[in-house]
């Protein structure tokens, strides 16, 4: 184990795991200041918090470095303009952000977006789960967005854990290769089936939430178009066609009622008929669809869930992922 993580002061804190904090922010400067007064609060704060400025052209970078100077954990890397928004870029900014904490002894990696705030013991919580499980690879919470919606996980997997805020183990880190660099997004979800492909568990812990300020998928469009570019981001993964008809009908009961499932399928379909761009590998994708028809089998036969797994441990029944 590194050295534990220290408060201001350098007293010990709890002896948890220590861990480092990477944001990416592309034009935040309306949210971020929130995000970081809640990482300030909290009862134990990262090693080094390194904000990566992504092209942003508002005041985002003059923000971050107002708290900089406060705070010497605080670091702004600032990445060249680019001309288009996409979640490679995120992928991307994450890995710049990590390439400043070479050399730093840290045992978690915290990727979180620049529009999310918690309560203070959040990241105390979450370390205490890694600590508690040497087999959790990738641990997180639900969100809250700003539609006020919530997932059910009486019918969502735990298994996925929201890109919001993701923990990983840096040893799964580090296995895993990081975040795919994928222009559709989903590069969250490829993490966790990545992980759970070479035998990590990935959890999130319902005990706790964060509050996402903005609508998951829709800083540059609709809840309608949002769920299209959803449905793409399904086929990307490898969803299975019976598994996303499913995800669909599901949607189709919450608002905006019908549209928003038919959207979802609509996008799914574009993808599969323009034989869109697929990032994860494809023996991610034969896992996640494995793993989908398990899940389909316990839910409507009763079967136990199993999927291959190796090294870490066993994988635990689940439900209708989201």
């Amino acid at each position: 184990m590194s050295e534990t993580i220290m408060e201001a002061g350098q007293r010990p804190t709890h002896g948890l795991p220590a861990y480092v904090l990477v944001t990416p922010a592309r034009n935040e400067a309306s949210l971020l200041e929130f995000t970081i007064r809640a990482v300030v609060a909290q009862t134990v704060r990262p090693l080094r918090w390194v904000i990566v400025s992504d092209g942003s052209t508002d005041g985002t970078d003059t923000l971050v470095s107002l708290h900089a100077e406060v705070h010497d954990w605080i670091e702004l890397v600032r990445m060249p303009l680019r001309a288009e928004r996409h979640f490679g870029g995120k992928a991307l900014a994450i890995r710049a952000g990590l390439e400043r904490l070479k050399g730093l002894d840290y045992d978690v990696v915290a990727c979180l977006d620049a529009d999310i705030t918690f309560e203070p013991d959040y990241f105390e919580f979450l370390l205490g789960k890694l600590a508690s499980d040497s087999e959790l690879g990738i641990v997180g919470t639900p969100y809250r967005d700003a539609t006020s919606e919530i997932y059910d996980y009486r019918f969502v997997s735990v298994d996925n854990v929201s890109g919001a805020c993701q923990l990983f183990r840096r040893a799964c880190y580090e296995e895993i290769g990081g975040y795919v660099v994928a222009r559709g997004g989903a590069i969250d979800t490829i993490a966790c089936l990545s992980a759970r492909m070479k035998g990590w568990k990935t959890r999130t812990f319902t005990e706790r939430t964060s509050s996402h300020h903005r609508a998951i998928g829709t800083a540059q469009h609709g809840p309608i178009a949002s769920r299209f570019n959803l449905g793409k981001r399904d086929y990307a993964i490898g969803n299975h066609p019976l598994w996303e008809v499913l995800r669909g009908a599901y949607q189709m009961t919450r608002r905006p009622f019908v549209l928003r499932g038919l959207a979802l399928i609509a996008g799914y379909l574009w993808a599969a008929v323009t034989r869109a761009d697929r990032p994860a590998s494809p023996e991610v994708r034969a896992f996640r669809r494995k793993e989908q028809m398990n899940r389909l089998a316990a839910v409507f036969f009763g079967r136990g869930f199993s999927a291959p797994r190796s090294g870490h441990g066993r994988q635990i029944p689940a439900k209708l992922s989201h």
